[in-house]
């Protein structure tokens, strides 16, 4: 492990802390091997759990020094704020009610965010994280990982390049089946705060995973959404939040073009359904097709043409897709690697920052306004589904 005492503040490895993401969580593990995979970072502290005893065995197994391993979140600002050696950034990984306070507490230090995802539990919330973080002047950065993607990179530049022409049709759509059952009542931590409006938020599975689909929808099309109809359901009795929505969507027009529409499905009780997570796009010229769980593939058809896969690192593969590619074409790179790339991207924007520079033009990352906006996404897709699915505008 690299001592942070040996880290100065413009060379080496860019200090770390996490608050979240203790024994027996999922998402925390994964932002560690994130933001280690490429060396850009050092875990250096921690407030890994509300627990105490669990943060204190939980900083023990990462060899974190037992004085940087803190009992709240607050605590862990305060005292990093005033460290020579001190930490620049911090993920932050807990439950989503959680964020707004943490992320909020650290900007304020004169530190770094890295958030997961969704932004916040309310819009209010959310909204207030987006006026800290331009009062603080410091990077937020939010881990939409599917952004990252090698292929979904591709496709976004494909559609900015105008491959595909004027965009018609956006489907979206990320069905799982974990939840099909009542999980939560059996203890297990992730499906019981997932279902909990008091930690979750007013969206289940619309807030869980339907910002994933919309937020890719987004990043990948350009597009901005006008309005939304939404029917969301609870299958799974005594479940107060739902575990599926049906979501029909209006975009904004762009240019002289007629206005895209869209539909979006999200669902954690569709058996035979892992993380099966898809984007189709529809232009004027041609289509694109990208699968989650087949990432180094983008389908590319114009129109009148036949059908042309495009591989990650293959023939017909461009710079935005070069860029965030870490092995050779043929062998599998996704989810952890996805993750990474927003930890690396997050690296270059930091590293500019330690000496008061712009980052490369290139760099890209879900930000604060991408969160605020997939908040909005779900009050009003919850607003619309209370009002019998009426068009409701964010």
């Amino acid at each position: 492990m690299v001592s942070a005492s040996n880290l100065s503040t413009q060379s080496g490895p860019i200090r770390l802390g996490m608050v979240g993401g203790g024994q027996g969580a999922f998402i925390g593990g994964v932002h560690r091997i994130a933001a280690r995979l490429d060396g850009e970072f050092v875990l250096v502290a921690g407030a890994l759990s509300s627990d105490a005893e669990r943060a204190k065995a939980s900083a023990a197994e990462l060899g974190l020094d037992p004085e940087r391993s803190y009992g709240s979140f607050a605590e862990m600002a305060a005292a990093e704020a005033g460290r020579a050696d001190g930490i620049e950034a911090v993920a932050i990984v807990t439950p989503n009610h959680m964020h707004f306070p943490a992320a909020k507490a650290f900007l304020e230090a004169g530190i770094h965010v890295i958030c997961d995802k969704p932004l916040t539990s309310t819009l209010a919330d959310a909204r207030a994280l987006a006026a800290a973080v331009e009062k603080s002047g410091k990077l937020f950065v939010l881990t939409h990982n599917y952004t990252g993607y090698p292929m979904v990179r591709q496709a976004r530049a494909m559609v900015a390049a105008g491959e595909l022409g004027d965009i018609r049709v956006v489907q979206a759509e990320y069905p799982q089946d974990w939840l099909t059952t009542r999980l939560e009542a059996s203890g297990q931590k992730q499906a019981a705060w997932r279902t909990d409006p008091a930690k979750s938020g007013a969206g289940g599975a619309t807030g869980d995973i339907g910002t994933h689909a919309y937020n890719l929808a987004r990043f990948v099309t350009g597009l901005e959404l006008d309005a939304l109809s939404a029917d969301l359901t609870a299958f799974v009795e005594g479940r107060p939040l739902d575990d599926n929505a049906h979501v029909m969507l209006r975009f904004k027009a762009k240019g002289d073009a007629p206005a895209a529409k869209g539909m979006l499905w999200a669902s954690q009780v569709a058996p035979g359904n892992e993380n099966a997570l898809k984007l189709r796009v529809y232009g004027t010229k041609g289509g694109l097709a990208w699968e989650q769980e087949q990432p180094n593939h983008l389908w590319f058809t114009p129109f009148g043409e036949p059908k042309r896969l495009v591989t990650r690192s293959g023939a017909g593969a461009g710079p935005a897709a070069a860029r965030v590619s870490r092995v050779p074409s043929g062998h599998p790179e996704g989810y952890l690697e996805g993750f990474a790339t927003i930890y690396a991207e997050a690296a270059r924007a930091i590293r500019a920052a330690r000496s008061g520079a712009a980052p490369d033009p290139d760099v890209t990352y879900p930000t604060v306004a991408d969160g605020v906006e997939g908040v909005a996404f779900v009050e009003a897709c919850v607003a619309s589904s209370r009002n019998d699915a009426a068009w409701t505008r964010l």
